[in-house]
């Protein structure tokens, strides 16, 4: 068992892609090949890659959660270039990170057609995964582990307060279908929507505050799962956490609080930065650093401000008018309460407060490129670099 906060537990989503950045729907073939037989996840070393929904998507995490950010960053890293190495020779491919794919079209992607499909299949009764808030969204999910009841509590209630203006420093998915969408965050943009039959799952993103485990299974699970029963949906999809798709969520079984509200981000060392950035901005918080508590539904119009606007979005906030303004102040408790090691990635959050996040970026380039090409021609320009990033471990500039 962890103390709280005394790990980090990180799962990235990164597609396949060939070297015209065109989705592989391969990782069953991958996972084959790699394993013997097809799984849903295969441990090598120090790290798994397995499926996700996406055919074309792979998920990567740490085979422990990490006590330290370089070990984070380096055995991540290790496992990236692992299979980026055997894709290169088996399939002339590579991956690709950020929050969406920007090329894909729904038509052509795959699900996930092995086991667990019929759990697929029940949701696609229900939703219809066939559009992009289910098939094209890649983030990167933060596992916090928590010591007990207490405590879990606190650390739930503290994110719900950070979490509408995460996205203002993770948003990296400003394009898809070849176009610029009318959001900086477009993962989130669809997320809103994909499960809208059954509304009370995602619960406009913003967590309700709780006073307890029992308080949580009630105005939580317990409202989803009796909401999907009056659908007739089977068993296996009821009283189910994981199915929770709140920005965050208690998972009992880990002792963990997972976040679930950031874009995947163009490399490992950025995905360790935002870490970093959460975790000692939560340790100041629980430690009595003030930080704002306004009604849930302040919050959640601040997220969907923040989903469209980014940083300079308008926010309601006692110390801040716009979401820039809040991030700052988040990162000065953060570097205050930050471990020396913690500290030597913080800057990389801080440049993209003030210079702009992943998705301001992009549509800096994109746009700049389109002016002397097409606009797919600028797209795989710029998202041809964001692969480099990820192979590279390098931070995009």
């Amino acid at each position: 068992m962890y103390g709280t906060l005394q790990v980090l537990g990180p799962e990235h989503e990164f597609s396949i892609v060939d070297e015209k950045l065109t989705p592989l729907p391969i990782v069953d073939e991958v996972i084959r090949q790699v394993n013997g037989r097809i799984v849903n996840c295969v441990e090598l070393n120090g790290f798994s890659f397995g499926k996700e929904l996406q055919a074309h998507v792979a998920e990567f995490k740490g085979t422990d959660p990490f006590t330290s950010p370089r070990e984070f960053e380096e055995t991540m890293q290790e496992g990236v270039s692992t299979i980026l190495s055997f894709l290169e020779k088996r399939y002339d491919a590579r991956l690709l990170g950020s929050g969406m794919h920007p090329l894909l079209r729904l038509d052509e992607a795959k699900i996930w057609p092995h086991r667990d499909r019929q759990i697929y299949e029940y949701l696609d009764r229900i939703f219809d995964l066939r559009q992009h808030g289910w098939l094209n969204i890649q983030s990167f999910q933060l596992n916090l582990p928590y010591k007990n009841e207490l405590e879990a509590v606190r650390l739930y209630n503290a994110l719900t307060k950070l979490l509408p203006y995460l996205p203002a420093v993770a948003a990296s998915s400003p394009i898809y279908e070849s176009k610029m969408g009318d959001c900086v965050d477009n993962r989130l943009h669809f997320y809103f929507k994909n499960q809208s039959e059954v509304p009370s799952i995602a619960g406009d993103i913003v967590p309700e505050y709780v006073a307890s485990f029992e308080e949580y299974q009630k105005v939580t699970v317990k409202r989803y799962s009796e909401d999907l029963a009056r659908l007739n949906a089977p068993k296996c999809l009821l009283n189910k956490e994981w199915l929770n798709s709140r920005g965050t969520i208690i998972r009992s079984d880990r002792k963990a609080v997972e976040i679930r509200i950031l874009d995947e981000q163009e490399c490992v060392k950025s995905d360790v930065a935002l870490s970093c950035f959460i975790r000692a901005a939560l340790r100041g918080i629980l430690s009595g650093d003030e930080f704002e508590s306004p009604p849930r539904r302040v919050l959640v119009q601040n997220l969907r401000n923040v989903v469209r606007d980014g940083l300079r979005a308008q926010v309601r906030h006692p110390k801040a008018k716009t979401a820039r303004q809040v991030c700052r102040l988040m990162s000065e408790i953060a570097w205050e309460n930050a471990t020396s090691e913690e500290k030597r990635y913080l800057h990389i959050v801080r440049e993209r407060i003030e210079n702009g996040n992943l998705s301001n970026m992009i549509l800096r380039d994109v746009g700049k490129k389109a002016q002397r090409t097409e606009m797919e021609e600028a797209i795989f320009h710029v998202y041809s670099s964001l692969a480099d990033c990820l192979e590279e471990n390098r931070i995009y500039v």
